[in-house]
């Protein structure tokens, strides 16, 4: 299952359900970069589309831009995969649904290139894919999800890591002169601890794209990850701080640097269960 001194990963991407919850403009270049970061290799990077066939004959705006879509995530080596739309009547309502089999496709394709990958990461929310995740673990695949509004419970609970889009750098845009993680820029991240009685807690962020994820600790030299002050008057009017800390909130903010160090400013909350 090894590739030289590398593991394989498989990267398999339902975009219209990415984009549709939470994804739009997410960037493939550094989903590969982060899927690799342990030095895997990308034997399959499969992203599915679901191609309405009949819209694209009628609209070619729509023809074109999915055109250029694919071109994109072709120089990035990803398989794109169209799945046609499939149209349906309601024979009580007479409304036309509109369907894909996008996900029972990609589900198929993660098993059956199951045993060529060490890793599998993963982009949806839809908890129907519970019962791949199990096999691809018996398999014996290290299975790890990307996701961003909406996601499964149970589909968090089933992989070996789960982690929300807007917490990788650079994956999602964000308006901020500087690079991520440097003072001035703008960054996401959660509140994992927050004094109620003080006003004030403390905001983690990721800062590299690393394999050391797990390493929360930022005291810790290895960790890719940050910690900046958060006083109560940073958040953005209204926020009921009583639901802080937690790891399910994703807030964006602002870094600078004060007398005793980096401190957060203009939080607002982007993400929330």
């Amino acid at each position: 299952m090894t590739n030289g001194s590398n593991n394989n990963v498989g990267v398999f991407v339902d975009a219209v359900n990415v984009t549709m919850h939470g994804g739009f403009g997410l960037r493939y270049d550094i989903l590969r970069k982060f899927a690799c970061r342990d030095g895997s290799y990308p034997s399959r990077l499969n992203v599915y589309l679901a191609y309405d066939e009949r819209r694209a004959k009628e609209d070619s705006s729509y023809r074109e831009k999915t055109s250029r879509f694919s071109e994109v995530l072709r120089d990035f080596e990803y398989k794109v995969i169209k799945k046609p739309v499939q149209y349906y009547n309601d024979q009580e309502t007479g409304e036309v649904i509109t369907k894909s089999t996008v996900d029972m496709d990609m589900a198929v394709d993660m098993i059956t290139q199951a045993d060529g990958l060490d890793k599998v990461v993963m982009l949806t929310n839809n908890g129907s894919y519970v019962s791949v995740v199990d096999a691809l673990q018996e398999k014996g695949s290290r299975v790890e999800l990307i996701g961003f509004e909406d996601v499964s419970q149970e589909l968090k609970k089933a992989v070996d890591l789960s982690i929300s889009g807007y917490l990788i750098p650079g994956m999602l845009p964000i308006e901020s002169p500087y690079k991520w993680g440097k003072v001035g820029s703008r960054v996401r991240g959660v509140c994992y601890d927050f004094s109620h009685n003080d006003g004030y807690g403390f905001l983690r962020y990721l800062n590299t794209i690393d394999k050391n994820l797990w390493i929360t600790d930022s005291r810790f030299e290895d960790s890719p990850y940050e910690t900046v002050f958060a006083h109560i008057s940073k958040f953005e009017e209204n926020f009921d701080t009583s639901y802080l800390p937690s790891r399910e909130l994703i807030f964006e903010f602002d870094l600078i640097e004060s007398e005793k160090g980096l401190v957060a400013e203009n939080i607002v909350l982007v993400s929330a269960p």
